[in-house]
């Protein structure tokens, strides 16, 4: 069964635009638990959006998850997780944080309870609605 992400990354350190460069991208350098645990739980064909933080602070796009259950490669102990993922497409218009926190349908995502956290499960409501959001 499907299930539906959101991954952080800092755009000046790995971009949509960096993502979509190298056609496939290794998810790593990820060190909470939480957040590891939701990259051990993906498998190949799930979708997650791909987030700005820091900079932007905004979903700008859709990832597919193209490779499950790796070891981080950044982790010389070799007990962190990461994934691969492919770019989908690229959002019409960007869904801002401040968009999302401002919609009482968005309220309850682990994006707004959990904001440290840079890889959160979605529903498929909420992923659905935050496409349509995108969508201009």
């Amino acid at each position: 069964m499907a299930r539906w992400w959101l991954m952080k990354s800092e755009p000046d350190a790995y971009s949509w635009d960096d993502l979509v460069a190298e056609g496939e991208g290794t998810w790593d350098g990820v060190r909470n638990h939480r957040a590891a645990n939701n990259l051990r739980a993906m498998k190949v064909g799930d979708q997650a959006f791909f987030y700005h933080s820091n900079i932007g602070l905004e979903i700008v796009g859709i990832v597919t998850i193209s490779g499950e259950g790796l070891t981080d490669p950044t982790d010389p102990d070799g007990k962190w997780a990461a994934v691969k993922v492919k770019p989908l497409r690229k959002l019409a218009k960007p869904v801002t944080l401040k968009q999302i926190k401002a919609d009482p349908q968005l309220e309850g995502i682990e994006l707004v309870r959990l904001s440290r956290l840079s890889v959160a499960e979605l529903t498929k409501d909420e992923f659905d609605y935050i496409v349509k959001l995108g969508e201009g």
